[in-house]
């Protein structure tokens, strides 16, 4: 059966059954432990031990895009590529990328069926069961290399069972999942370099120092070679290109497509992944082909056409983004900040976010270029208040306390809907924003269909 099918538009029920009968195996949706995986591999015959090239990739913001920047520029060297990465936005099958396509319903379903009669209604979460199926799937599909991004922090991600990466690669670290990871830098980093192993290529973005000092023990103990960004290489952009340095030389590429200053730091770790790395002989065609062509959902999405647009202002940007922590709130607003240079427009922030993120520090970075918050819930697929999300209310009184102006919307088009009766000299940007869940809502609501 071919990975690779066309995907409909929504989850088929028989994947929505299987899907629910494996979340009822396990209560707890988040419980970080190898032991059950492990079982759960070695019934399968150890699929994780029969796959290309891994290069791992944990952190706290920027690993999709990573991903996305890497399978982008090995793709253009011709090279077939596996991708696991999560959450996904809209549908299941985003997560797993089979030699470049989209794996199909068919073949999906099939899979997980596997993994699940070999599992034998054991207890498991449904995260460990689909990382097992991404292991099936790339294990009996031919590729040259496997992007594995981690699920949650590291050490004990499901995941974190490849015994031997190529490379490690370590996003920027901040302060998120506080409750399973620890309440400090040093502690969340800890976590998300356990997945540095013996011998392997580590590759790190800047980091705080607290954060910086755990990569390099953690590579130390391992002796693993550590690459580290404003040490052994540089990127910036200058005069509108992306400039890449190392001890292997300089790279002059256009600059990435995905908007941000950050993309250009997660295009340089991408490079830097790719450069230490033996093996791959990768010309720089194809490392500008590749950046210039990546593409990664919800992150500062402009939203130019779709169902949305005939809800909001006449002429009105709508911008979309999936950022949910403090930090991920900061690369957002210099986004912003770089937009409103270019071409000044009434800013608006629509945001909808779960309970146990810090709304106070996300909004916090909002402050200086928008006094309008709209807060909105976060449905689920059945259009009821997602468990776990966090009230509009409470978002509007967290925005209030930083001297915000707040009004609350039913819905996402309940809110563009309401600036559409205000009065704009200007036409608004609009930017949708505090978590994933919200933004695949969004996306599908859009008629969008990341693919």
């Amino acid at each position: 059966m071919s990975a690779a099918a066309p995907l409909a538009a929504s989850t088929p029920p028989a994947l929505e059954a299987l899907l629910a009968r494996i979340a009822a195996l396990h209560p707890r949706v988040i419980d970080l432990a190898l032991e059950r995986m492990q079982r759960l591999l070695a019934a399968l015959g150890h699929p994780e031990r029969r796959l290309p090239p891994v290069i791992h990739i944990a952190g706290t913001n920027g690993k999709g895009s990573t991903a996305a920047y890497l399978r982008g520029i090995l793709e253009a060297s011709g090279l077939r590529v596996h991708a696991f990465t999560s959450p996904h936005l809209v549908r299941l099958n985003e997560s797993f990328r089979v030699s470049g396509q989209l794996v199909g319903d068919d073949a999906l379903i099939a899979t997980l069926q596997h993994c699940a009669d070999v599992n034998a209604d054991a207890p498991i979460t449904l995260f460990e069961m689909q990382t097992a199926a991404a292991f099936m799937l790339f294990a009996t599909h031919p590729a040259d290399v496997v992007l594995l991004e981690v699920g949650l922090g590291g050490r004990l991600d499901s995941t974190n069972v490849i015994d031997s990466p190529a490379a490690c690669v370590l996003t920027p670290i901040s302060l998120d999942h506080t409750e399973f990871l620890g309440t400090t830098l040093a502690s969340i980093a800890a976590e998300k370099a356990g997945i540095i192993k013996r011998g392997a290529q580590v590759i790190s973005a800047a980091q705080s120092p607290e954060a910086m000092s755990a990569i390099e023990h953690a590579a130390k103990r391992a002796r693993a070679t550590l690459h580290s960004a404003g040490e052994q290489w540089h990127v910036a952009l200058e005069n509108g290109r992306l400039v890449y340095q190392d001890d292997v030389g300089l790279l002059d590429l256009t600059a990435p497509r995905l908007f941000g200053r950050h993309q250009i730091d997660n295009a340089g770790l991408a490079i830097a992944t790719l450069r230490a790395l033996d093996g791959f002989d990768i010309a720089t065609a194809a490392y500008e082909r590749g950046i210039v062509g990546a593409c990664w959902p919800a992150r500062m999405q402009r939203l130019s056409q779709g169902a949305l647009l005939a809800e909001a202002p006449h002429d009105a940007e709508i911008w979309l983004d999936g950022g949910h922590n403090a930090e991920g709130g900061r690369v957002v607003a210099a986004a912003l900040g770089d937009l409103e240079e270019r071409v000044s427009r009434p800013l608006v922030v629509i945001a909808g976010m779960m309970a146990n993120k810090d709304a106070t520090g996300f909004l916090a970075n909002f402050t200086g270029l928008t006094r309008h918050i709209i807060a909105v819930p976060i449905p689920d697929r059945q259009g009821f208040d997602r468990p776990g999300a966090m009230t509009p209310q409470a978002l509007a009184d967290a925005a209030r306390g930083l001297g915000l102006r707040v009004d609350l919307a039913d819905s996402v088009p309940a809110a563009l809907q309401a600036l559409a009766r205000l009065a704009y000299e200007t036409p608004p940007r609009i930017l949708i924003t505090g978590s994933l869940y919200l933004a695949g809502h969004v996306l599908a609501l859009n008629g969008t269909l990341p693919g």
